[in-house]
């Protein structure tokens, strides 16, 4: 499954769609404004549905994000280590799971893995239009809500890291 984000929307307390390659709408990005922290609600496109809220773990030693289903914790994704040219984030599910993410995350070119085995590719190589990347969900069995908010929270730490503002 191909999804697109347009990146220029992307902002805190900003609303924002990720379409299919068709262009239909399939999540809703629901920004929370005047809030502590960063907090987002990803929605079902057609019902309006909260899928999963993400949000930033204020107290934390390093940067740090939260995705929770149901009013539980479904995953904690942090900063892993920080090289010149990659970035490297754990995803731990709630059973203990870790999910892998490394790449050129504020270059939108990153991949999402588990035990070596490729779940999701965000990239830009793909799409022509400017400020948009693409996730490519590899699985076909994968939590694709789940995928997608991993996306966002590591474009999100990373972003705050270049700009010097860590958790």
């Amino acid at each position: 499954m191909r999804l697109v984000v347009r990146e220029r929307m992307v902002a805190v307390g900003d609303d924002y769609w990720i379409e299919d390659e068709n262009g239909n709408k399939i999540y809703l990005v629901d920004g929370k404004a005047m809030r502590l922290r960063a907090t987002f609600d990803l929605k079902h496109g057609r019902t309006d549905k909260v899928l999963l809220r993400i949000h930033q773990k204020v107290v934390a030693l390093r940067g740090t994000m939260v995705i929770d289903r149901d009013g539980e914790t479904l995953a904690t994704v942090r900063r892993k280590r920080l090289s010149l040219l990659r970035n490297h984030y754990t995803v731990t599910m709630a059973d203990g799971t870790e999910l892998n993410v490394s790449g050129r995350i504020v270059d939108r070119e990153f991949a999402v893995e588990h035990r070596g085995e490729l779940l999701a590719v965000v990239s830009r190589r793909w799409l022509t239009l400017r400020d948009t990347y693409g996730i490519d969900i590899v699985r076909e069995d994968a939590d694709a809500p789940l995928l997608v908010a991993v996306a966002i929270c590591v474009i999100q730490l990373a972003e705050k890291d270049r700009a010097g503002g860590d958790g």
